[in-house]
């Protein structure tokens, strides 16, 4: 039934344009079916971001057809497609029309696009409302009784900066080392008082473009970290209105405290990393800066942990379509609490920017006219404007999206790479399990949902997403 051709044996004249897709993995993956008359089959190929899935795009005569895969020397059907059992055993089947089609749509039994956080966060599909407890109980008798000390490495850097810093010298180290944020010493004080992150990047260049009074471009190459939070104060007073300004203390961890403790810290203050501090004096006096404890670092123990025992979680088996998880396109005229929110790549790096301070959100997908997915801007991005004092040469309401993420790329990078870390992608029936694995791998902080073949977009699924369902 396999031949050795890969063509559709087809012109261009009166065909349809069609998707298919394998969503089931494998390390070679062929088409076969009645349009190539069983003998010739066609080479599919993986989804980028998305390893486990196999896509071609076939032209195909309007009607009737059959169709099968032939995956690591085996013949297979899908079975969530519809299929009956012909000559060659159970094989897909499918009525083409004129309009262009896309098989198969991945357990796609809602429409569209429907916004998860909409939906009763106990009413889960497929799954009793005892067995997410059951999961949720699990995971937080787990956290509750291991502390940070499972997150420390057995060896590494953890990089600190001096509050007499200069703010435009501090952004680029953070660029340099390719990190966030780094907590602040002070030693006058002699402890850590606070951190620098991607945001206050933000918020200096929105400043500088609105030529506000508390920070010009000449002062920033003198400015130093210690004079910028203060002045952050002020422009914290501008923005909020409620009067006078208090520093928030430095938000911290120990090394014996749980892991839940710290999880429920990151939440609750909406953070992403707290510096792991540890002093042998009861005063407090010559802190240690051990580690940078994240919500990642605590999912990667939560798999570690769960791996050879996935059975006594159920709720790791159910695809995160069906669970209330993360941010979603909402349906045509259907409310959404949080919206999702997306760029064109000839959109303002100043739209950007004020969309991540504005929605409160840490990345922004980056789409084509189709709403497929090109690239992702990240708060983090913008230390990139530190390399070369590139800041200094821009108008932030003049320079693209595109533009700005080139900055950040080597020269031979093309625009919009989906092989690396920076646009991780999944499918809506990825199960939570397999998402979390995904999300527990260094540098991955959040995982886009797309449309197998299309890329079309369908939400994001953040680290944060993930621990905050975890805990209920």
């Amino acid at each position: 039934m396999l031949g050795s051709g890969s063509s559709t044996g087809h012109d261009n004249t009166g065909v349809v344009p069609m998707c298919f897709v394998w969503p089931y993995g494998g390390s070679r993956v062929y088409l076969s079916g009645s349009f190539t008359r069983w003998t010739d089959p066609i080479p599919m190929s993986p989804v980028e971001g998305c390893p486990t899935v196999f896509q071609v795009m076939c032209n195909i005569t309007p009607g009737y057809h059959q169709y099968k895969f032939y995956v690591d020397g085996q013949w297979r059907h899908d079975e969530r497609q519809p299929f009956i059992n012909g000559t060659y055993g159970p094989v897909n089947t499918i009525f083409l029309t004129m309009e262009p089609t896309v098989v198969p749509s991945i357990l796609n039994s809602e429409p569209r696009g429907r916004s998860r956080m909409d939906l009763d966060p106990e009413v889960i599909q497929g799954i009793s409302e005892a067995d997410v407890e059951v999961s949720r109980q699990r995971i937080s008798s787990f956290l509750s009784t291991h502390t940070v000390y499972e997150l420390l490495p057995e060896s590494g850097k953890v990089i600190a900066l001096d509050v007499t810093l200069p703010v435009k010298q501090a952004f680029h180290v953070l660029h340099e080392q390719g990190i966030p944020l780094a907590p602040l010493w002070d030693s006058f004080k002699g402890k850590f008082v606070g951190v620098l992150s991607a945001l206050d990047f933000i918020l200096i260049l929105s400043e500088l473009g609105n030529h506000g009074p508390n920070l010009t471009e000449e002062e920033l190459e003198t400015h130093t970290i210690s004079a910028w939070k203060q002045g952050k104060l002020h422009l914290n007073r501008q923005i909020d209105g409620n009067g006078r300004a208090y520093p928030r203390g430095l938000i911290h961890a120990g090394p014996y405290d749980s892991l839940k403790d710290v999880a429920l810290k990151l939440l609750q203050n909406k953070i992403s990393m707290v510096p792991v501090i540890h002093s042998l004096s009861r005063d407090g006096s010559f802190p240690q800066l051990l580690h940078l404890a994240s919500l990642s670092g605590i999912l990667k123990c939560i798999c570690r942990h769960f791996r050879h025992s996935a059975g006594s979680l159920p709720i790791l088996q159910q695809p995160i379509c069906s669970i209330p998880l993360g941010t979603w396109v909402p349906q045509v005229g259907e409310p959404n609490g949080r919206p999702l929110a997306i760029l064109r790549p000839n959109a303002s790096l100043g739209a950007a920017l004020s969309l991540l301070v504005q929605a409160d959100v840490s990345s922004i997908p980056i789409v084509n006219e189709n709403d497929s997915l090109l690239d992702i801007y990240s708060r983090s991005d913008i230390t990139a404007l530190a390399r070369d004092k590139a800041y200094a040469q821009i108008h932030l309401d003049k320079m693209s999206i595109h533009q700005a993420l080139l900055l950040g790329q080597d020269a031979n990078t093309p625009y919009g790479f989906h092989n690396g870390q920076r646009c991780q992608m999944c499918l809506r029936s990825d199960s939570l399990h397999k998402v979390m694995e995904r999300l527990a791998n260094p540098g991955v902080r959040r995982l886009v949902v797309v449309e197998a073949g299309s890329k079309r977009v369908e939400g994001i699924i953040s680290v944060t997403d993930v621990i905050r369902f975890l805990l209920g």
